[in-house]
């Protein structure tokens, strides 16, 4: 079996991509040195009263980036067309755009539905009407489908801790000796140095930072905001007491206090499950406090409401910490926890403790923005008005500071997903935490590196994967930041 060439019977398209790419950089150049040397365009009041510019220069250079930038777009277009249609006829792009082909129909599909009723959807439809915040959703939501289909094994070629023979630090396109039937008969972008698949170990990796970041994000805003809207709104001793717990957090530099919880010693104690423990029923308690202050003047519902919705809750709390059957299971003693037949699922050891040191890392910082947001809106009229009307001051707190501090908070929350992807990568490359044979990106970032000199093609998908998933995120917060603001 033939050996995968990169663009296999598309290949009559590398010269036009060259040229739009080659057009794209020079018309940025051009762009960049206009703007430093070149006069701003002259607005023109014509005779009938309306209003032109005179284009000039800058205008045709403007004209030449906006049409080289939507050739490099309709080029890498057709590449993915025609890789979905042929498939490895069209080499390693059309195998791997194949592969992809259930992510794309997720993302067609949820842009399509989003553009039609994004009037109906508040923020998150008024951000498709920033191209910047597309963007990055787009590219977010990339990685999230990928990370979904990829543990339904819809993208998949191989078992990424299956080693084959033979296939050792292979280059990418490299045929399988021998493959079984029903097997993909290559390694799309190569092996390891474990003659592992790097396609397929990147693409569960995707499911590992999909798992862990988002839901660690989440907690770590739930801790921080019922702490830090108590410490913003009353002040006093309650509010010097809790920063001064967080600036202890805070001092500490992030990876040595990551080292220090997800150390194989630190572990054996029990430490990182008595801070699961505690950590975990923050959200309960956000959720109870925020139902009761809603519905606390209508008690025949309220009350059934918070038995069902707490009781669900804390069953989920105690499948999240129990394992086994034990909260705490350690050579010298042992925490009884939910019984086996009433566990839901059982989270390994090595996630449960990078998932509490994110959310112990990241919680102080929460804290801090959401009792600055508390100090500022406290003093605004409408607060006033709520405390004129009788309200309680969780009712104030919950509904009527934290609605509008939204903003900046979603902003955070998508900046903090990508701090959180990018600490998770850092755990993984120096081999803490996850276990050593776990495709998560920084393990395999790691892996790769140590003969970066001679292959390059372990290492550098998984590092391209990680940083276009913060670049979008980084730019869906830009995008959010941009929309909110126009409220």
């Amino acid at each position: 079996m033939e050996p995968l060439t990169w663009t296999g019977s598309i290949a009559f398209l590398n010269p036009l991509l060259m040229i739009a790419l080659a057009a794209l950089i020079i018309s940025i150049v051009t762009w960049i040195v206009a703007s430093v040397f070149l006069a701003e365009q002259q607005i023109v009041v014509n005779s009938d009263g309306s209003v032109s510019s005179s284009g000039g220069i800058r205008g045709l250079i403007n004209l030449a980036l906006q049409y080289s930038f939507l050739a490099c777009v309709g080029l890498a277009l057709a590449y993915l067309v025609l890789g979905v249609l042929m498939g490895t006829g069209a080499g390693i792009i059309g195998a791997i755009s194949q592969q992809f082909l259930p992510v794309w129909v997720a993302l067609i599909i949820m842009f399509a539905m989003s553009i039609a009723f994004k009037r109906r959807l508040g923020l998150y439809g008024k951000l498709y009407d920033s191209p910047i915040g597309m963007i990055g959703f787009g590219l977010v939501m990339f990685w999230v489908f990928t990370g979904i289909f990829g543990a339904l094994d819809l993208i998949v070629t191989h078992d990424p801790l299956v080693q084959l023979s033979g296939m050792k630090n292979k280059v990418p396109g490299t045929p399988i000796p021998n493959p079984e039937e029903g097997q993909f008969a290559w390694y799309l972008l190569g092996g390891d140095n474990l003659a592992r698949d790097v396609f397929s170990r990147m693409v569960s990796g995707a499911w590992i930072v999909v798992q862990i970041a988002p839901l660690a994000t989440m907690f770590a805003f739930m801790v921080g905001i019922t702490l830090g809207l108590p410490a913003g709104y009353y002040g006093g001793r309650l509010d010097t007491f809790l920063s001064f717990l967080a600036n202890l957090i805070l001092a500490f530099p992030v990876i040595l206090l990551f080292y220090l919880l997800v150390t194989p010693e630190i572990v054996a104690t029990g430490v990182p499950n008595y801070m699961a423990a505690v950590l975990f029923i923050f959200p309960i308690l956000f959720i109870g406090v925020l139902l009761n202050s809603r519905y606390y003047t209508r008690p025949n519902f309220r009350t059934p409401l918070l038995i069902g919705v707490l009781g669900v809750a804390i069953w989920l709390y105690l499948s999240l910490i129990s394992t086994g059957g034990y909260i705490i299971n350690t050579e010298s003693y042992r925490i009884w926890g939910l019984p086996t037949y009433l566990d839901l699922f059982d989270i390994p050891g090595g996630i449960l403790v990078v998932f509490v040191s994110v959310v112990f890392v990241n919680s102080p910082t929460v804290f801090r923005i959401v009792r600055g947001l508390a100090l500022d809106i406290k003093t605004r009229d409408y607060v006033a008005a709520a405390q004129t009307r009788g309200e309680g001051p969780w009712y104030i707190m919950l509904w009527e500071i934290l609605p509008n501090a939204r903003g900046p908070l979603i902003v955070d929350f998508c900046l903090r997903i990508g701090y959180t992807t990018i600490l998770l990568g850092t755990l993984g490359f120096f081999g803490l935490g996850l276990p050593p044979e776990s495709p998560d990106w920084g393990s395999t970032i790691n892996e790769g590196r140590k003969l970066l000199s001679i292959y390059l093609h372990p290492a550098l998908p998984p590092a391209f994967a990680l940083l276009s998933l913060v670049l979008g995120l980084n730019l869906l917060a830009d995008g959010l930041r941009e929309e909110s603001l126009k409220d």
